[in-house]
């Protein structure tokens, strides 16, 4: 049995659907013999170490849960783990080493793990309320789970090396999916959108070319900040290749996928990145002469996608977004509360789009008829928006606004720190900041309101402001008055 999660698109924690292999992977799995064994032994002796380690050290059960929840081993095992709940067995360890055994005194619940509680139970009222029960169902087995999680994560991020283990874990597990596919875009140009096989063949959770390509992109500011500011890694010749794989991996991703979310999202975050940029100029002539080098060599699948950004008219996927939004607002306009998650199944929609058609040797603009239905979101905003309501829409709103604001706080407060213990704050304060507004653009085009990633990500947050408000105050800067004074 191959273990499988249709909605997570992976082992989901406590959910185990199981399917039957399909022949092809059956006959996959025997013409692999050997190679498909020491293959799985890799993954049972990697999880087992995690597991054993993780009754000396509790914390990482914790990275365990994240390298589970990132990578998904179950779905690149043959046999050996396909069907063991291997994501309920490190979070109940976590949890549980985490009650029994880890220093409590500093814990504290802060605003943003009550916004997670409210989607919560918001989600559990509008799930037994839902338009399509059965669908609703299916994503609340992982939609609680991921957080859950997120509110359980800033609790263990006692200290700085935990706070940075955790950066280490997400960005490491992944590269581990990214690195392949810069491998085999580089190999064989990407192919098109949905065609990039990273690792399996099924095109679903971080394995899904657009939220990968969003999500590649938010990866490389934590990259970037571990490159300068590790402890367990020390910056050296390695650490500086290795980034340098990591972040040529992550541009490369929406090339190989052509998704044009993962070209959006580079963009905004090469922008960003200027107000970190010392030099300016020399960083601005450096994209100016990386982009007239590597254009020309793009491959015709991503060029011809990406056209389509600007000529959304004839695009039938842009187009039918569009489309979608109209009925969601048209739908929240009788049900302000929302429909439930996955209501989109409901929806009916009919328009025209200009196509060419070819006539007598040359193209002309045709008036077509387009009728469909179900469609999904493609969009973040749309998605909280239909499926819980106004009220749902701004409390998420108002979870990761107030995040992007706390990490500006942080910031203005220890960038001119010097000491040791409080200068690396300022540095990944920024560097969160940007993979969250990558994401929060990158999200505007698909349907990402629960990734558990960028709840990852939220949690990391947290855990940050918590650990600098614990700081001695004779170990924090002076806080100048310029915030308060903008």
């Amino acid at each position: 049995m191959d273990c499988y999660c249709w909605w997570h698109g992976g082992c989901c924690v406590g959910l185990i659907s199981t399917r039957k292999l399909p022949i092809q992977n059956q006959t996959k799995s025997k013409q692999h013999g050997a190679n498909a064994m020491f293959h799985d032994l890799f993954f049972v002796a990697f999880i087992s170490i995690l597991l054993l380690l993780g009754f000396r050290k509790p914390f990482l059960f914790v990275l365990g849960y994240v390298y589970v929840d990132i990578v998904s081993p179950q779905r690149l095992s043959y046999y050996l783990i396909n069907s063991v709940p291997v994501s309920l067995i490190f979070v109940v360890a976590a949890v549980l080493g985490w009650f029994l055994r880890e220093d409590k005194s500093s814990a504290r619940f802060t605003f943003r793990q009550f916004l997670m509680v409210i989607l919560l139970i918001d989600g559990l009222v509008m799930t037994l309320n839902a338009q399509v029960p059965d669908f609703a169902w299916a994503k609340w087995d992982w939609v609680w789970k991921a957080l859950a999680f997120a509110i359980f994560l800033p609790f263990t991020l006692r200290t700085k090396l935990r706070i940075e283990a955790l950066i280490t874990y997400m960005v490491i597990a992944v590269g581990s999916i990214i690195v392949v596919g810069g491998i085999k875009t580089l190999a064989t140009g990407g192919g098109g959108y949905g065609e990039l096989n990273l690792m399996v063949s099924n095109n679903t959770g971080l394995y899904e070319s657009s939220i990968i390509s969003a999500v590649a992109a938010s990866v490389i500011p934590l990259a970037l900040y571990l490159r300068t500011h590790s402890t367990i890694f020390r910056p050296g010749w390695m650490v500086n290749l290795y980034t340098a794989g990591i972040v040529f991996a992550c541009a490369l991703i929406p090339v190989g996928t052509a998704a044009r979310t993962g070209l959006i999202c580079v963009a905004v975050l090469a922008i960003l990145m200027l107000r970190s940029t010392k030099r300016r100029f020399l960083y601005l002539a450096g994209i100016g002469l990386l982009a007239a080098i590597v254009i020309p060599l793009l491959p015709a699948s991503f060029t011809s996608r990406m056209n389509t950004i600007e000529g959304y008219k004839q695009d039938t996927s842009a187009f039918t977004r569009i489309e979608v939004w109209k009925w969601t607002l048209d739908y929240v306009n009788d049900h302000p509360w929302g429909g439930g998650f996955d209501a989109y199944r409901i929806n009916h929609i009919r328009y025209y789009i200009n196509q060419p058609v070819l006539t007598d040797g040359h193209m002309e603009s045709q008036r077509t008829l387009i009728i469909d239905k179900g469609r999904a979101y493609h969009s973040s905003y749309f998605e909280m928006l239909g499926e819980a309501g106004w009220f749902g829409l701004f409390v998420w709103l108002l979870l990761h606004i107030s995040g992007l604001i706390r990490m500006e706080i942080l910031f203005r407060r220890f960038r001119k720190s010097r000491a040791d213990e409080t200068k690396w704050i300022a540095a990944l304060a920024t560097a969160l900041q940007q993979a969250h507004i990558v994401y929060l653009v990158g999200c505007t085009f698909v349907g990402i309101a629960y990734q558990p990633f960028i709840y990852m990500l939220v949690g990391l947050q947290i855990g940050l402001d918590s650990y600098a408000s614990r700081l001695a105050p004779e170990r924090e800067p002076n806080v100048s008055s310029e915030f308060a004074t903008a």
